[in-house]
């Protein structure tokens, strides 16, 4: 006698139903009807779900795209628009400060002028005063020779000499030196 697990082995070998003959036409059947039925599900369901998916994701991204290109579009404008500003900024600034350098300068030039003009006064006043000086310096010098040269003839001979020989001789000096 046969164990009851070889009869039951013996037994599903022989009817599993995808390798028995007997029941290919009615797989075949189902299977056909089952693909049918998945065939019309996903092309009337699931796949016109999945195309307005990708459709409203491909409108997205697209609007998305021409959305950033726009603004990539108004920033390099601005970026433009800043490095001009910039640019006539920069021109404005070198154009005061050489007015300021010129107008300083002219500034200066005025001011040396006024002191040259100035000290260029001062310095005629100074040469006057100087030659003023020198000329009643040298007017008392006779002066003071002829009375150091009185005491020196009055020292050495012991009599004063007369006023008009005193002025003859420091004339006669004044001319041989």
């Amino acid at each position: 006698m046969a164990s009851p697990a070889a009869e039951h082995g013996a037994e599903a070998a022989s009817s599993f139903p995808p390798f028995d003959p007997s029941t290919f036409g009615s797989q075949l059947l189902w299977l056909a009807i089952t693909f049918g039925v998945l065939y019309w599900l996903m092309s009337k369901v699931a796949l016109p779900r999945l195309s307005d998916i990708l459709e409203v994701r491909r409108d997205r991204i697209m609007s998305d795209l021409d959305e950033a290109q726009r603004l990539k579009d108004e920033s390099e404008e601005a970026i433009a628009s800043y490095e001009q500003s910039l640019a006539e900024a920069r021109k404005k600034a070198h154009d005061i400060a050489l007015s300021a350098r010129e107008k300083a300068l002219a500034e200066v030039d005025a001011a040396q002028a006024k002191t040259d003009k100035s000290l260029q006064a001062k310095m005629a006043e100074a040469e006057a005063a100087i030659a003023e000086t020198r000329n009643s310096a040298m007017a008392e010098v006779a002066g003071i020779a002829a009375e150091t040269a009185s005491e020196l003839v009055s020292v050495l001979i012991g009599s004063k000499p007369t006023k008009a020989a005193l002025t003859k001789a420091v004339k006669a000096a004044d001319s041989a030196a």
